[in-house]
């Protein structure tokens, strides 16, 4: 996957595992994810958690007939994070004809829970 001039290298998101079951990356939380008083950036742990969420279902689709687009996110920021580096994992909890929901929790170095979203995807037809 060429990730180049894309928000994943803008954001330094990695992909460790991506599978249609199971998809993991990770992001630093540095200048380019911080909000200005120096937290990781909730709209940062929201396109971690899309970022992941869409590539499983992209995985899960017939990707010569379908495509897989956000429909919806909902993010619970649960604690601030200053640096290091956070890991997202995201697992299906639907899998639908025309809709996929996936569950991604994304955890600090402790394994502390950061951040909890959910991600509605789209399933359409190629056109």
């Amino acid at each position: 996957m060429n990730t180049d001039n894309t928000l994943l290298s803008t954001l330094g998101i990695e992909v460790i595992h991506a599978s249609k079951d199971y998809v993991e990356a990770t992001m630093p939380v540095d200048e380019r994810t911080k909000q200005p008083f120096g937290l990781l950036h909730g709209g940062a742990s929201v396109a971690l958690a899309e970022t992941v969420a869409s590539l499983g279902g992209f995985l899960s689709i017939d990707q010569e007939q379908e495509i897989c687009v956000g429909l919806e996110i909902n993010a619970n920021h649960i604690k601030g994070k200053r640096d290091g580096v956070v890991t997202a994992v995201g697992k299906p909890i639907h899998k639908g004809k025309k809709t996929a929901i996936w569950e991604v929790t994304i955890v600090d170095e402790k394994d502390d829970l950061i951040c909890i979203s959910r991600c509605t995807l789209a399933i359409l037809p190629k056109k």
